[in-house]
């Protein structure tokens, strides 16, 4: 019995051994890495997808247009992404971002098109509205206690019925526009860089990108955002105050929304009520795919990015491998039940 207990560390036991040797087990280093870099998984699996397609599509899948085109097709994804991340943070969902952004485009086309108003109160009053269409969610939630989920699934359908209301179900076509508001299809403008059109959209979406970055990583607000998702509970014993944190978070995605409208309009380079009807879903496509956590409190804004080409990617690489569309949902389908069950694996070795 002597040798035996001599043969451990000093103060310890067998059990405390085998907890240590558990520790430091390769398997349990990999959890602690993926649950502390929570983009290591979307990178990889987008590293995978460029090499999979540029080998079964060859050169036409690098070259420079095409590239380019993949970047302007996640453009609208990838920004509204950035709202729907900063709100899953705080353990929330927002099923109304794409009605917000529409709505937002639709204030501004009416203003300064149907109305002849100068531009630039058509575009102030586009955000205005993104803000208080943010805000009353976040009212909604902290005031009255509400789930989240049931609260944005009643504002999408508000705020769909008001761009019904609002646009008379008119599209306002791009001639209209490029006459009278021109700015409204400024971010649709593009510059070559080596054969790629890189549009002023996709310009703003990685310089949004960068913000909401430092916003999460070096501000005490960003710190109160991923508290509030970890636990709320907790974080209002340590002084923070959940209620602004979360009203100033729906409302910051309100904004970001109301800019992605901006760039909706230069998109498509029409204002029209039916569009970015599924901008809900695949904003939060982009989000789970990007290793950001449903249950809030862990994530990236980089992983949603990263989450966004790579449905992009997927998309361009099988149409361009003569894929039917059916079979694209189909992949993006399973790659969102993968990354939820990644997302699970994670969970319970971090617990």
């Amino acid at each position: 019995m002597e040798e035996y207990e001599t043969a451990l560390p000093a103060g310890g036991s067998a059990a405390h051994v085998a907890l240590e040797d558990h520790r430091t087990s390769p398997l349990v280093r990999v959890h602690h890495a993926l649950h502390v870099h929570p983009t290591i998984i979307p990178a990889f699996i987008l590293l995978l997808s460029v090499l999979l397609f540029s080998a079964v599509v060859g050169g036409r899948f690098f070259a420079p247009f095409n590239l380019s085109l993949i970047l302007q097709q996640v453009t609208i994804i990838g920004t509204i992404g950035i709202a729907q991340t900063l709100i899953v943070l705080t353990a929330g969902i927002d099923l109304s971002v794409g009605a917000i952004m529409v709505l937002a485009s639709i204030i501004m086309g009416r203003i300064a098109v149907a109305y002849g108003l100068p531009v630039e109160l058509a575009f102030a009053a586009g955000l205005l509205v993104g803000i208080v269409a943010g805000g009353l969610n976040g009212a909604l939630i902290t005031l009255f206690r509400l789930p989240p989920f049931i609260v944005t699934l009643g504002t999408w359908s508000v705020y769909f019925a008001l761009v019904l209301y609002t646009s008379n179900s008119e599209t306002i076509r791009s001639t209209d526009i490029a006459v009278t508001a021109p700015f409204l299809q400024w971010t649709g403008n593009s510059i070559d860089v080596f054969g790629a059109q890189i549009t002023y959209g996709s310009l703003l979406m990685l310089l949004m990108t960068v913000a909401a970055w430092y916003l999460l990583n070096w501000s005490a607000f960003g710190t109160h955002i991923k508290a509030t998702g970890d636990d709320s509970d907790a974080a209002r014993l340590a002084g923070i105050r959940v209620t602004r944190t979360l009203l100033a978070t729906y409302s910051l995605a309100g904004f970001i929304c109301a800019l992605a409208g901006w760039i909706l309009i230069g998109r498509t380079g029409a204002i029209s009520p039916q569009s970015g009807y599924t901008s809900n879903l695949d904003s939060i496509t982009a989000v789970v795919i990007g290793g950001t956590s449903l249950f809030g409190g862990r994530g990236s804004i980089w992983g949603t990015l990263l989450g966004a080409l790579i449905v992009g990617v997927f998309r361009n690489g099988l149409a361009l491998a003569g894929v039917d569309v059916l079979w694209q949902e189909f992949t993006v389908g399973v790659l969102i039940i993968v990354a939820v069950a990644i997302d699970q694996w994670i969970r319970q070795a971090s617990a």
